[in-house]
């Protein structure tokens, strides 16, 4: 038996390299959980390069949630309807990648929401923005 073969749908990963597990843990007053990631990979990775990759992803996860959280409230958010949450989720975090595009206006992204939501002309700036044009191959 190969590697691999006893992934569901292994199959499907012919480029797979690496497959790491992560075990975190968090204490909340006296209690402790603990929570197992599995990640994926198609680059080979040892051990200390994974362990930076995984440290680097939720560095950006935990940053994007402070974003969301200081900026927009999410966390005091309650749509419960439906789809809602993650309709609204979705919107968040468009707004959020527009605004940390915007690089005229100065502040962060609370700032500028602010900015944009009390001035037409700033809003416009936020929604306007064109990408970088398509590279030719």
């Amino acid at each position: 038996m190969g590697q691999t073969e006893y992934l569901v749908g292994a199959e499907n990963w012919e480029k797979l390299t690496t497959i790491g597990c992560v075990e975190s843990q968090r204490q909340i007053g006296d209690k402790i959980t603990s929570e197992m990631r599995y990640y994926l990979l198609s680059l080979p990775l040892d051990a200390k390069r994974f362990a930076e990759a995984v440290r680097g992803h939720w560095g950006i996860e935990n940053q994007l949630h402070w974003i969301l959280d200081v900026g927009f409230r999410e966390d005091d958010a309650r749509a419960t309807q439906g789809y809602s949450a993650e309709n609204l989720a979705v919107i968040r975090h468009l707004a959020v990648n527009l605004l940390t595009q915007e690089r005229t206006a100065k502040g962060g992204t609370h700032a500028k929401r602010l900015k944009a939501g009390w001035n037409d002309h700033d809003l416009t700036k936020v929604l306007s923005q064109t990408s970088a044009p398509a590279r030719k191959l």
